[in-house]
């Protein structure tokens, strides 16, 4: 069997510009600070939503107990915007996405996962946009560790506790488009492929050790159905 870990956000889908605005309300509401958040400038790449905002707040210069203290709050504000107001018209799905999953989902052989940085249902509101949720039945999410790097092992767990199966780098694959995906799959071992559909160039992501790097995701059921993914070439 192979079990594929695909990232969101720059791999799956694009939201455009709707999400800074809903967080940075939210970050208000909770917390009331809205001066030295510089959310427009922040570089959300490959980060866990609490990561995010913990980082944002500590250059808004308040404590990190504090910040820590308000994250559910902040996440139930953010989610309920994110529900509200997220808009299929200003989103994408990036190409060759619907059908590489359609073709995967039916393949005998493969089992699909989320490795993602967003709050499960953050994941889940921006998947169902386009119905892509349906894809999923498992995943590591930003609820499940403040670092990307720590969510790896929680999605070959809850891969083990769907399947029975334990998988393991030779029969694993993670899909992502930035460094913190390359970098959380090499720190346990595991091959990725990198594509340039998210925010961070090809050299960028070749020197951070992707197995492969591809414009984007057209045509690739096949060749990531088949065995030994940590045997993918680069180009």
């Amino acid at each position: 069997m192979r079990l594929i870990l695909f990232d969101v956000d720059g791999t799956l889908i694009r939201c455009g510009t709707q999400v800074r605005p809903l967080l940075s309300e939210s970050l208000g509401e909770v917390y009331g600070v809205t001066d030295g958040l510089s959310v427009d400038d922040f570089d959300f790449s490959g980060k866990t939503d609490r990561q995010i905002v913990l980082e944002l707040l500590e250059l808004a210069g308040l404590e990190r107990t504090a910040a820590a203290a308000g994250l559910p709050r902040l996440r139930d504000a953010y989610l309920r915007r994110l529900e509200q107001r997220l808009d299929k018209a200003g989103m994408v799905v990036l190409p060759g996405v619907e059908e590489l999953l359609g073709e995967l989902r039916v393949h005998p052989e493969v089992v699909l996962g989320l490795v993602t940085g967003n709050w499960r249902r953050g994941a889940e509101i921006k998947l169902s946009r386009f119905g892509l949720e349906r894809f999923f039945p498992f995943g590591a999410f930003g609820d499940d560790g403040l670092e990307r790097r720590e969510l790896p092992p929680v999605a070959l767990e809850r891969a083990f506790a769907a399947t029975g199966h334990r998988f393991g780098p030779a029969d694993t694959l993670i899909v992502g488009d930035s460094v913190r995906d390359v970098e959380c799959a090499r720190c346990h071992g595991l091959p990725v492929l990198a594509v340039t559909t998210g925010w961070t160039s090809a050299e960028r992501l070749r020197a951070a050790g992707a197995d492969r790097v591809v414009a984007s995701l057209e045509g690739l059921a096949e060749e990531l159905a088949t065995p030994a993914p940590a045997r993918l070439h680069r180009a």
